[in-house]
This record gives C-alpha cells, structure tokens and sequence, in this order.
C-alpha cells in the first residue's frame, strides 16, 4: 500500500525544516538538510488518541500505532517543467501517493526569496503551474505517439488506444483551461487506461503555509481562508505550520518541550495535526486489534471489505476467513472491555463483504 508523501517546495521554502518538525529528527542527529542529491525518507507514526486509550484499557506488552512515510525532495525552480525535470525528481513526484506543498510564509532577511518577495498565493500559483506544465508536456508526447501507431493497431489494443486518446484530450483540454487532472471525472476503467502516466495534478495535496510563530493564530487563519478560496478543490487540503519552531520542538523531551510552549504562548503543536491531515488525504483509515501481547493500529483505504482488511495481518487469516468479530472503538470504550462489551451486545459477526468502520476493533476467526 503506497503510505509515501512527497514533500515540495520552490527554494527557502523551509520544506526541509518542516520535514524535520514532522519526522521528529533529533538533537543527536542533528536533523536532515537539504534533499538536493538524495531524498530524505522518513517513516513517522500516526498519532491516535484511540489508541492511546486502548493501551490503557489492555495494557499490552507492545504498542504499533499506523505509519505514513514522507520524502523530502529537491526544490522545484519556476520554470523547472521547460527546462525538464530531472528523472529521479520525476519519478519521485509521480510515483508519490500524494504531495506536500510547503509554501513559504515566513519573513527573515537572512533567507532570500527566489522572487524577492513574500507572496504566498502566487508561490502556490507557480509550483502549480509547473505541476500542470509537466503533465501538459506528458499528455502531448503521449498523444503525439498515438496517432503515429494508431494505424498498425488491432482489436482491442486499437480499441483502447484510440480510447486512451480520447481520454488524453479531454486532460488537456482541462489543465489548458486552468483545471487540473483531478477534476475530470473519470470511469473506473478509464481511470486504469491512464494509472501509468502518475499525473501530478491528479494527486492528493496537503498545500502547508510555513510561517511564523508571530503569525499563528488570524494572520495564519487569514492566510488559509485565501488560500482555500483560490485552490480549493476536492482532494485538496490546505493547512500552516510554524515549521522553524516546530523543528525545534520536536528535538525536545517531553516535559522540555511543554515548558517551551508554555514560554512562547503556544498551547499545542501543530505536528500532530498535520500528519493526521496528510493520513486522511491519503484515503486511510485505521482499526484495531488489541491483546495482553499487543494493541496494534492496522492502515487500509476507506471502503475496503473485511476479507481483504484480514489479508492486512496475514494472507492465511484472509484465506481461511470465516467471519469478523467486531466492536466499534466508541462502544468497546462505553463497556470498558472485550467481554463487557459481548454481554452488553455491542459486539457484531460481520462477514467477508462487511465494509470496514474506521476505528473498529477486531478479532478475526479463520480456518486453514
């Protein structure tokens, strides 16, 4: 299951910064810096208050809560989609699940801009024109060896390209007119004729204003409310983060890091926020199963059935599946236990169709 988050951003943008806040990178470490030649990878976990509370309940000997993994790439440049992408910058952006767009909103002297000056609407206007240039440049190389090969084609090879074109046209003629790949409504099977292309303006975005600490709070807010009326859309989730500060308090204790907060005025850390904010675009949601030897949070995608949620733990319980014991996190905290909640009549056998809740507990019975 592809868990990856790409996180960009034009040049002092602060992205690498605020991977350091995100992925928690240590004083012993010293942090990661730029990701000019090689990415910075990550694999962070996901907050969950549920889970928290259930360890309290079991208390097991060992504690998984659900992971996501975030890249740290290159700085895209304005202008980067003429001059080409490098291919391993391509091929990271394209073969993410979703991206991070960390836009700069900070001011500091010591940092210069690319353009001079602090605009953060137009910096989200220009990372996505580059988006909608690279894949324009995708969708006409593609186009253009169609209807080279369209000719020497049969059946229903012919029948698919000649339909791969028709869907092509109807991209373009969307991102030509300001829209993005992620607007037009596709059939599934349409869908799968063009899964191969990784278009980068189909993908799920976590737009990220990295500002301040002295803007947190209405300028923040401000900023957001713009920002969403000038990008939002579906699949687009826009959100700020004090990424220098952030960094700095994910190196601390913490009982150092509150005395921190407590220091500066800030009540919570919006880390946290932001790693459940980029969980929840990758279409993921978490149950449970929970033990004496074990509490652990399992990742699947939203909608998926309870045969195949099984297969998540181990391909024999998803063979042998007979039936799904299952609690809802709500009820199974009200009996305050497994058989508490049995006698209450809270607990449900659901079968291989059921379609899994968020935040289910479960036991799997299985036969092989």
């Amino acid at each position: 299951m592809g868990l990856e988050l790409v996180i960009m951003g034009l040049p002092q943008s602060g992205k690498t910064t605020v991977f350091n806040a995100l992925t928690q990178a240590t004083a012993e470490t010293g942090g990661y810096s730029s990701g000019e030649d090689e990415p910075n990878l990550a694999t962070v976990k996901v907050p969950d208050e549920r889970l928290d509370i259930l360890n309290g309940m079991f208390k097991p000997k060992r504690i998984v809560p659900a992971e996501v993994q975030y890249y740290d790439v290159a700085g895209l440049t304005k202008g980067v989609s003429e001059q080409g992408m490098s291919g391993r910058l391509l091929g990271y952006l394209s073969q993410a699940a979703a991206l991070v767009h960390v836009v700069r909103a900070f001011e500091d002297d010591s940092v210069a801009h690319p353009e001079e000056s602090i605009d953060p609407m137009r910096d989200i206007e220009t990372l996505r024109m580059e988006l909608t240039f690279s894949d324009l440049g995708l969708i006409e190389r593609r186009r253009a060896r169609i209807k080279d090969q369209i000719n020497k084609l049969r059946g229903s090879e012919r029948d698919n390209t000649e339909r791969e074109g028709v869907i092509l046209e109807q991209l373009q003629e969307t991102l030509e007119n300001g829209g993005w790949v992620r607007d037009v409504q596709l059939t599934p099977e349409d869908s799968r004729l063009i899964r191969g292309f990784g278009f980068l303006t189909e993908k799920p975005m976590l737009i990220l204003l990295n500002v301040d600490e002295n803007q947190l709070g209405g300028p923040a807010d401000e900023m957001i409310a713009k920002a969403q009326e000038d990008f939002g859309r579906e699949g687009v989730v826009i959100d700020a983060l004090a990424g220098k500060i952030e960094a700095e308090i994910a190196q601390l204790d913490t009982e150092d890091a509150e005395m921190f907060l407590s220091d500066i005025g800030i009540k919570q850390v919006s880390r946290e926020r932001v790693i459940r904010l980029s969980y929840d675009l990758l279409g993921l949601m978490s149950f449970f199963t929970v033990g004496e030897d074990e509490n652990r949070a399992w990742t699947i995608r939203r909608g998926t059935p309870a045969v195949e949620a099984a297969g998540e733990i181990h391909s024999d319980i998803q063979r042998g599946f007979i039936r799904a014991e299952i609690v809802g996190y709500n009820d199974l905290i009200e009996a305050n236990g497994w058989a508490e909640a049995r006698k209450a009549g809270a607990l449900r056998r659901e079968g291989k169709t059921y379609v899994m809740q968020d935040g289910d507990v479960v036991h799997f019975l299985f036969n092989v």
